[in-house]
């Protein structure tokens, strides 16, 4: 996309006035604040949008200034007088008028002097939004119960409140030719691989699009690309402290303005199944938590797939499991009762997104003693069916990541599609495809499968195993850090 030319501020404030209305509508648009006022004989002109500044700045700034002028002598010089007396401010000299339009739409104040070809941004932003809250999707026993919002200065603060160190990075650049969204890119500039930083930054500032109105989910397809491929290439995260561990360990993060979430990239498959839950107990109980929920996750993709298989060709069972098939004849083919069963369940994890707290936990009560009894009482589904169902849907609940448990539900309904038609052939192509396509995806040019494929025997008890820190004195290879000592 070729860079529009540039304007230069005009020096006539009348002039500046003209095209402030044409470009932003200041006549029309009645929340951006204009004000106009003299100082040493010359003319001031400040912009602000009033939703996104805080007016008790704009209030003592103008005060500032009028008790500044009574002081000074009319000879004085006001542009650099006014530089020289708001030195306690954050401000930044400009000389383009489409950049002192991006900033003030960005809630900083803009202010013109009459005769002058330059203008002064003024930090008074003080954008709307919640107070830090513990995020929903990772609720932890023990830890800070502090979360990302989606105020990107509050995240940057809430990372640098756990990395003090000047090392850290946090390079911001604006994305959309309409939105001007802002996107930070963060990381260690002694850890972090030169490379991968290189690459994020030109992938962000290669987006070309008139907003991002769906910020991080629409930068994340912009710089991996995924297409149709389920599986989540780049983690995300709400919690500050696991954001941190992933900046100490050399990965890059992408924080995108209005959205809590932290894109962390590169990531695998193993990244995914991690919870900070493991980190906050004993490395003994990280380990059971950390292991239960592989059984579980293991279960949402594999358990009805191999029951269906069961179901159909009895003959492979031993004798002491016999008790898993059904022990009623229904007239409706069992993989159909499986697949409405599965599908009903994800219509009650979609209406309970759209339903207010108190009323899904009633509706999801009734769905489960109601609506299940009375389709087995009537022979729709066998009870075998509700179980095993019951159990695969707890499994993909356990799953750390909420964008790989979709992708494991929708494998597991591939899965049984192909058990169904194929029988114990149809399970063994499923599960390998699953497996091929899960070994040939990368991320940023990092083997989804790592420490698995490639192996890395290091690398795969850890994943293993929750270890005790003292021990962890490695940052992950696979990230290809600067430094890869975390401790002596």
């Amino acid at each position: 996309m070729a860079k529009q030319q540039e304007t230069n501020v005009m020096s006539r404030l009348h002039d500046v006035e003209e095209y402030m209305n044409e470009k932003v509508g200041i006549e029309e648009s009645f929340d951006i604040g204009f004000r106009q006022f003299p100082i040493l004989g010359k003319k001031l002109d400040m912009y602000y949008v009033t939703g996104l500044v805080d007016t008790a700045y704009i209030i003592e700034l103008m005060k500032e200034l009028m008790e500044w002028e009574a002081e000074q002598p009319r000879t004085k010089k006001v542009f650099e007088g006014i530089y020289e007396h708001l030195v306690h401010q954050q401000v930044e000299i400009v000389e383009s008028m489409e950049e002192c339009i991006t900033q003030m739409l960005s809630g900083l104040a803009v202010i013109f002097v009459d005769g002058e070809k330059k203008a002064f941004i003024i930090d008074v932003r003080s954008y709307p939004g919640r107070s830090p809250e513990e995020p929903d999707t990772e609720k932890v026993v023990r830890g800070s119960r502090d979360g990302y919002t989606e105020n990107i200065i509050e995240n940057t603060a809430l990372t640098r409140r756990r990395i003090r160190d000047g090392r850290l990075r946090h390079e911001i650049v604006k994305s959309g030719t309409r939105s001007k969204t802002d996107i930070c890119i963060s990381y260690l500039k002694d850890v972090a691989d030169p490379g991968l930083v290189k690459v994020v930054k030109e992938e962000v500032k290669n987006i070309e699009i008139d907003g991002l109105s769906m910020a991080d989910k629409s930068v994340e397809e912009y710089i991996v690309k995924q297409g149709f491929n389920p599986f989540p290439m780049v983690r995300y995260t709400e919690r500050p402290d696991v954001a941190a561990s992933h900046l100490l360990e050399g990965h890059v993060l992408i924080m995108v303005d209005t959205t809590p979430s932290m894109i962390i990239t590169p990531t695998t498959y193993f990244h995914h199944v991690q919870h900070a839950e493991e980190y906050r107990q004993s490395p003994a109980v990280g380990t059971f938590v950390r292991w239960i929920r592989f059984i579980g996750m293991f279960a949402s993709i594999f358990l009805l797939p191999f029951w269906l298989l069961m179901v159909m060709q009895p003959s492979l069972l031993p004798e002491a499991l016999t008790f898993v098939g059904p022990n009623e004849e229904s007239s409706i083919p069992i993989v159909i009762q499986i697949l409405i069963a599965d599908i009903g369940i994800e219509f009650l994890r979609i209406a309970a997104i759209h339903t207010p707290t108190p009323l899904s936990t009633a509706m999801g009560l009734i769905a489960a003693v109601l609506i299940g009894q009375i389709a087995i009482d009537v022979g729709m589904f066998v009870p075998e069916v509700i179980l095993y169902v019951a159990v695969a849907a707890i499994g993909t609940f356990a799953t750390p990541s909420y964008e790989l448990s979709v992708a494991n539900k929708m494998s597991r309904i591939i899965l049984l599609l192909f058990t169904a038609f194929l029988g114990v052939k149809g399970f063994v192509i499923g599960f390998t495809l699953y497996t091929l396509i899960l070994a040939r995806n990368n991320s940023l040019s990092t083997p989804y499968l790592w420490p698995l494929l490639p192996f890395n025997a290091k690398a795969m008890m850890q994943i293993l195993f929750r270890l005790s820190v003292p021990l962890a004195k490695v940052r992950p290879s696979i990230v290809h850090p600067r430094n890869d000592k975390r401790q002596p």
